[in-house]
């Protein structure tokens, strides 16, 4: 038991000589982190946690959440489905500055309304190092969330892979890995009405001012980076599908990031058409592209490539080690 105690002290870091908290609710932080304790680690398919390994490649700091041990289960040790090759960008395709993106979609007259909840297609990398180890897998997901009118919400997650539909997919849902139909239910969850409002659970903004500050509040970190600002979109729609005015709100906040660059037209892994910004990120050895809707402005997508072996893990340059499709 104190062991348990323990991590519950741990996930609300306030002490407890503290007077504003006693007696009170968990903060809107330590709610999300007994959630995360509650209903467990491995439900969690947003890119943020799984995006984890970009910080240890080439350091091996902390592998994070996506490093497992793996023993396949099964008659084989192939994965399922082929690890999805890097987007490229179509040649001689016309690169579309952000701010003039932005300005387009704020001239626009969309009728896309924001809405509480998310359908994103996942695929990220599973990593294992050491003597003995396997090649990197892919673990493709498709998750769900919709909210109802009481606050509560529901969470489904099947593990698919929309390239190869009908074919049997490589979860790690279980304690052993291991290859089920397409389709297959890796969890239903239905969780019960939250008090919190704070980001991301809070309505987001439509003012690009005022959007940036949610999305500092969400990345909880000193200085917002790009990457870091990158993770936050990325949370913000695990929880929000945007709409118009948000979307135009957000792409002003993206033209102002610094070492986003637009680098042309691309072709997403869902087939839908796209113009490409790449930032690289030289400290952590990665690639990160985030794809837009060159009509509306609404993020598609967001990828991570590794950009330098690395021995340990398997890992080798252009590899990609997340990707997340969102979807309307």
């Amino acid at each position: 038991m104190a062991d348990e105690l323990d991590i519950l002290r741990r996930a609300n870091p306030v002490p407890s000589t503290d007077p504003c908290f006693h007696d009170r609710a968990l903060d809107p932080y330590a709610e999300r982190r007994l959630n995360q304790l509650l209903y467990g680690e491995r439900h969690r398919t947003s890119p943020r946690p799984l995006r984890r390994w970009l910080w240890s490649v080439g350091t091996a700091a902390a592998v994070g959440v996506v490093v497992l041990t793996l023993t396949l289960s099964g008659s084989t040790t192939t994965p399922a489905v082929a690890a999805p090759r890097p987007l490229i960008v179509e040649a001689g395709s016309t690169p579309v500055p952000l701010d003039q993106l932005a300005d387009r979609v704020a001239a626009s007259a969309g009728s896309q309304r924001l809405v509480q909840g998310t359908h994103v297609q996942t695929w990220s990398m599973g990593l294992t190092s050491g003597p003995g180890a396997r090649p990197p897998i892919t673990l493709p997901a498709e998750r769900v969330v919709r909210w109802k009118a009481d606050g509560s919400h529901t969470e489904l997650v099947v593990a698919t892979d929309p390239r190869h539909p009908g074919k049997p997919v490589l979860t790690d849902a279980d304690p052993v890995p291991r290859t089920v139909e397409d389709g297959h239910v890796l969890s239903r969850q239905t969780y019960p009405p939250s008090w919190s409002d704070a980001p991301p659970v809070a309505r987001p903004p439509h003012e690009a001012e005022r959007l940036r500050a949610y999305l500092e509040e969400i990345d909880r970190t000193e200085t917002m980076g790009t990457p870091q600002l990158l993770d936050a979109v990325a949370e913000l729609l695990n929880n929000w599908t945007l709409g118009a005015r948000e979307d135009a709100a957000l792409v002003r906040v993206l033209a102002d990031a610094k070492g986003l660059r637009p680098a042309g037209a691309v072709t997403d892994r869902l087939g839908r058409q796209g113009q490409a910004y790449v930032y690289d990120d030289t400290a952590h050895s990665a690639r990160r592209m985030l794809i837009l809707d060159p009509r509306t402005g609404a993020v598609l997508g967001i990828e991570d490539t590794v950009t330098k072996d690395d021995p340990e893990y398997g890992v080798k340059a252009g590899d990609v080690m997340s990707y997340s499709a969102w979807m309307r």
